[in-house]
């Protein structure tokens, strides 16, 4: 049997999963979407559920004996230059079979085309984790200038970010809330707005039934953007866990990254969940064996 990294030897995640996977005696290909179609070539055959895939080089797959597959990164396909009307033809037939091969064969995706696409709604994921009784912050996603005012008013603290993610964490200030600039601003785009949560930074990782966590010390808004960021390993309350395990499955995650804000007062407020997160550094500071868990999940029958 073998296991795919959906990814490139470029990431350093992708590269070290997989040598952890081939050192537990499994055969790892790469499956890096963006050489298909010039340089993978994909069979699928819907009458009899059958295909199979010839991965550079031309060793050949079949698709029934792939187990697992571990999502690092997704890329468009490469379609060389051709005129206008043609390109747009090769690529989304590209796509399409690119994203039939993502969902039509139940082999175990850690994680899903499906989690992936609902971890691009951030709006609706913070909706479906407040249906499960987990706390989230006040938040406003609006394009409206006015109700964006009357809600920073109604916050001592508001940060913004994007509504899809890409950039860091910010706090609104007198500037950014200038009348014209915000006109401006929101003209091209909605943006989340959201309280300021006093406290600290608490990462969990969810793989399987297993979860890890860790304590961020860091003085900046956005620990994202702080080297000396330190991890501190933490026990979380028995009712934070199994709201970690309710949020994976609620989101369709076989393992996830989820931030929370521990307060002063001891409650967690759910920020995010990671469908594809960074783990390297954690797992060196922290000597939690999430590499191990992942590849006993990408192995489980």
């Amino acid at each position: 049997m073998n296991i795919l990294v959906l990814g490139n030897s470029f990431d350093a995640h992708a590269l070290h999963m997989r040598d952890a996977l081939t050192k537990a005696g499994t055969a790892v290909n790469y499956l890096d979407t963006r050489l298909f179609p010039t340089q993978i070539q994909i069979s699928w055959q819907p009458d009899i559920q059958a295909g199979c895939l010839v991965l550079p080089g031309g060793h050949q797959l079949n698709l029934q004996d792939i187990k697992s597959v571990f999502w690092r990164n997704f890329s468009a396909p490469y379609i060389p230059n051709l005129p206008e009307g043609q390109q747009t033809i090769a690529f989304s037939d590209a796509t399409s079979v690119l994203r039939t091969l993502l969902q039509a064969k139940p082999v175990r995706w850690v994680n899903s085309w499906q989690a992936y696409q609902f971890h691009k709604e951030k709006p609706l994921q913070l909706s479906q984790v407040k249906l499960l009784g987990v706390e989230i912050p006040a938040t406003l996603i609006s394009n409206n200038p006015q109700q964006v005012i009357e809600f920073c008013k109604i916050q001592p603290k508001t940060i913004f970010k994007p509504v899809y993610g890409g950039t860091h964490t910010q706090f609104v200030s007198d500037f950014h809330l200038e009348p014209h600039r915000l006109n401006l601003v929101l003209r091209l785009s909605p943006v989340t707005f959201q309280e300021y949560i006093p406290g600290t930074n608490i990462r969990s990782y969810v793989i399987g039934e297993d979860i890890y966590a860790a304590e961020i010390r860091s003085n900046s808004l956005d620990f994202r953007e702080d080297e000396k960021a330190q991890l501190i390993p933490v026990e979380l309350p028995d009712l934070v866990q199994q709201q970690c395990l309710a949020i994976s499955k609620a989101l369709m995650l076989e393992w996830t990254a989820i931030d929370w804000r521990l307060k002063p007062t001891g409650e967690y407020v759910f920020l995010e969940a990671n469908p594809s997160p960074m783990f390297l550094h954690f797992e060196q500071q922290t000597k939690f064996p999430i590499t191990q868990s992942l590849v006993n999940l990408l192995l489980v029958n």
